[in-house]
């Protein structure tokens, strides 16, 4: 009786996990499905790296506009613009700009262009918590690292399940860092000049090109 019973558990746990899996992955496929609909996409956002054994706290504000894989963003006192091709790194305090390719950047890095569709590989995912979170509805998707990460050890993605989109990504470290990323006034489709993902050298005379 108790080995029924046990199996009886196991199966009923098995079914729930499947069920779970099932849950993420049609929330996780809807809010791609609406991010690309969508000829680009503007908003603000907060970014916070804790670490309170280590009484570490910082906070920082920026904004970016994506349009496909282009990209501009204001982070850090610095503007970062990817053409599609190249991208341009511009520090104005230094009055410099440097010049990479995306096959150059740290693995890492964060990169505006995925940020709303890193997801789609190299994780598991399960169905986590929902939360009500200034009068909306916030539903979870935890995702782990598949191969596993020495530095992540997993992330939470935020998702308002009323306007499928992406609100909050909390990325759990293995050394106790929680980095927690809050987009915030998005707006869709909205009209950019033809030129706006271009670099125009001429618009830095003094700066110093690092190329």
């Amino acid at each position: 009786m108790k080995t029924k019973l046990f199996t009886l558990a196991l199966f009923i746990s098995y079914t729930a996990l499947g069920q779970g899996f099932e849950q993420a992955k049609t929330l996780l496929d809807q809010v791609s499905k609406e991010m690309k609909s969508h000829e680009n996409i503007r908003f603000d956002f907060s970014y916070v790296l804790e670490n309170k054994k280590e009484q570490i706290r910082q906070e920082m504000e920026g904004n970016v506009t994506l349009a496909g894989d282009r990209y501009k963003l204001n982070f850090l006192d610095a503007i970062q613009l990817f053409d599609g091709n190249k991208i341009y790194t511009i520090v104005p305090e230094n009055e410099e700009i440097t010049i990479s390719f995306p096959e150059d950047e740290d693995d890492v890095s964060v990169n505006p262009s995925k940020l709303l569709s890193f997801y789609e590989e190299g994780y598991g995912y399960e169905w986590d918590i929902e939360q009500r979170v200034m009068g909306r509805n916030i539903q979870y998707i935890k995702l782990m690292p598949n191969p596993v990460s020495d530095e992540v050890k997993y992330l939470l993605l935020g998702i308002d399940i009323d306007r499928i989109q992406v609100y909050r990504l909390i990325e759990v470290g293995v050394n106790g860092t929680l980095t927690t990323l809050t987009l915030k006034n998005q707006e869709f489709d909205i009209s950019l000049p033809p030129n706006y993902f271009v670099f125009d050298a001429k618009a830095y005379p003094n700066y110093y090109i690092n190329d």
